[in-house]
């Protein structure tokens, strides 16, 4: 009952939408603690070659083998990682970092490598699991410890060969893929130039940039009305204006976005969050989701644009109406939400 009514209060706007605290944190935390060496449901997306390839997700991925599938793992260690660098008493006892240490070690991540050079599977996760390996590696690089530093040392080769990946596919992309789910370019190449900014990996900066302004400098009235799809976490529109803000300086974002979403110019600006009505559904819970990529787009946007400050009150709207729904009561939302809400959470 109380979580309803906490819900209520912050739909009806009598509460602020929440900081990342130490009680957020140990809320977000204990989800991709509990999933991440949840081997089963397991959706494995993988291309078979062969009967060698029927194996289990542990033995096909011995790190990233939790959480439902690939990338989930994947963003669910980030979310730790992220986690435990500010408030490093959620793992007062050590329990995490020991099973942070049976899993990164360099056997495990020789055999994740091996999967990613099969000829069937060199585009698997391309390129949202990419971008979230990016971030993982990008917490631990950044991170000043003693564990962080080798976990980090230890999944390199991972992250080098995603960049050479990527390196490969971008000239190549043609047309970028505007979809609300997985595959959205501009989610992925978000995510990708924070990673090459943080390691000082200046040509893969370069790279992401120019190939961003390429696919997307010269887009013109993207249409919010026709958001969202029945299933869509990301928005299209927006994935694409918070990558081009990362991309561009502030006169220029300024100018591309009055191009790009020009609505978003008048104070009087709304958008809805999206409505979910049934978070056992693995699809339609991905509503929630949407929720939290929106409200992280614009709470950067409005960073970059103070003009757009008003923007921060629809992202606290979007924010507010998932957060409260951030719970182990059904698994095909707790095994990836915290790390949305968490991202949006460390941009307000």
């Amino acid at each position: 009952m109380k979580k309803f009514f906490f819900i209520f209060l912050l739909f009806c706007g009598y509460i602020n939408a929440q900081t990342l605290d130490l009680q957020q944190a140990e809320n977000i935390f204990k989800l991709p603690v509990h999933c991440i060496e949840v081997e089963y449901p397991n959706k494995l997306g993988q291309v078979l070659g062969s009967a060698d390839d029927l194996r289990s997700p542990k033995e096909l991925r011995p790190i990233f083998y939790g959480c439902f599938d690939w990338h989930s793992s994947v963003h669910g260690y980030w979310s730790i990682i992220r986690l435990l660098k500010d408030y490093p008493q959620l793992d007062a006892s050590g329990e995490v970092r020991t099973i942070l240490n049976r899993n990164i070690t360099p056997e495990n991540v020789a055999v994740e490598l091996a999967f990613f050079e099969d000829r069937n599977n060199r585009n698997f996760e391309r390129t949202y699991g990419w971008a979230w390996l990016f971030q993982l590696q990008n917490e631990l690089s950044s991170w000043n410890d003693p564990d962080g530093r080798r976990w980090a040392q230890t999944l390199k080769p991972l992250a080098d060969i995603l960049v050479k990946r990527l390196e490969e596919y971008l000239p190549k992309l043609y047309y970028p893929i505007r979809t609300g789910q997985h595959d959205n370019t501009a989610f992925g190449l978000s995510l990708s130039i924070d990673y090459a900014r943080s390691v000082g990996d200046k040509q893969f900066e370069e790279l992401i940039a120019g190939h961003a302004t390429r696919l997307y400098g010269t887009d013109i009235n993207c249409n919010l009305s026709y958001e969202p799809s029945g299933s869509d976490f990301l928005s299209p529109c927006l994935e694409e204006a918070l990558l081009m803000s990362k991309v561009l300086n502030r006169q220029e974002c300024r100018i591309w976005l009055k191009k790009f979403l020009p609505e978003i110019f008048n104070p009087d600006f709304s958008l809805e969050p999206g409505k979910v009505s049934d978070r056992t559904d693995g699809h339609l819970v991905h509503l929630d989701g949407l929720n939290f990529s929106r409200a992280t787009c614009l709470y950067i946007i409005s960073k970059k644009l103070p003009e757009l400050a008003y923007l921060r009150k629809i992202a606290d709207n979007h924010l507010n109406y998932s957060l409260g729904n951030i719970t182990d009561d059904d698994y095909m939302g707790s095994h990836w939400l915290g790390s949305f809400a968490l991202y949006a959470l460390m941009n307000k």
